[in-house]
């Protein structure tokens, strides 16, 4: 009954919602894969004319974001053992871009010296299965070489209660939640802002049982307004560094 009700809801007449931009919430696309909802997550870029990878929803594999196109398009991943540990995605084929208009600084950063564009993103890569565990300059390196992706501990913050949104930033050698409280959601139940220190930090707690010892944050700050963004509506995560 669910799943009919969402796809009834958005108008029926699909075979499949295909989702990309941006890392889809973990919670929810375990939701849509428990009631046999018709989606699926692809990768690409404008560089690539855009599309990386992708399946069709009855191949989809869960926390992956598709297949390298087969016959198109060539991926590999920067690493030792591209399997089990993230390096950088690197791709080429028919459709990557062959440079920036009138800037042959910004082509030769964006290319390996045999020919593949640096995406930005790590990954691993299972056959021809990407998945993606975030940017490389967003990435923070712990004092014991762990790699910490700061995007999926604010996937989990942001699906916890009262939380708008969220950023995960490295002061001190500590792990910081900066964190925009659902001000609308906390009006509409009663909850004084007063309460918002105990309600976050009983979020925390429950953060910490599905995150790496390594991953656990140590102080929470929380942030009056919305984070500044950039027209494609990305937080702009220098401004809190």
């Amino acid at each position: 009954w669910i799943r009919h009700s969402i796809i009834h809801g958005l108008g029926g007449n699909f075979r499949e919602v295909i989702i990309g931009g941006a890392a889809l919430n973990g919670d929810v696309e375990n939701f849509f894969h428990k009631i046999g909802f018709p989606f699926t997550v692809g990768y690409g870029m404008t560089e690539c004319a855009p599309l990386i990878s992708y399946d069709h929803h009855y191949d989809f594999v869960p926390t992956s974001c598709g297949s390298v196109l087969e016959g198109i398009m060539e991926a590999r991943i920067d690493s030792e053992d591209p399997e089990n540990v993230p390096g950088e995605i690197q791709v080429r084929g028919e459709n990557v871009m062959k440079g920036y208009y009138k800037n042959p600084e910004a082509t030769a950063a964006a290319f390996t010296s045999d020919g593949w564009l640096k995406t930005g993103d790590s990954g691993i890569m299972k056959g021809r299965r990407l998945y993606i565990k975030g940017r490389i300059k967003t990435m923070i390196l712990t004092a014991n070489g762990q790699n910490i992706y700061p995007e999926e501990i604010e996937s989990r913050l942001n699906n916890l209660p009262y939380i708008a949104e969220s950023l995960v930033v490295e002061k001190n050698n500590r792990l910081v939640a900066l964190i925009h409280p659902d001000y609308a959601a906390l009006e509409t139940h009663g909850i004084s802002r007063d309460d918002i220190q105990k309600i976050m930090n009983k979020n925390i707690k429950t953060l910490h049982k599905s995150v790496a010892l390594y991953e656990k944050i140590k102080a929470i700050e929380i942030v009056e307004t919305e984070f500044e963004k950039t027209p494609k509506k990305s937080i702009k995560r220098f401004l809190y560094q």
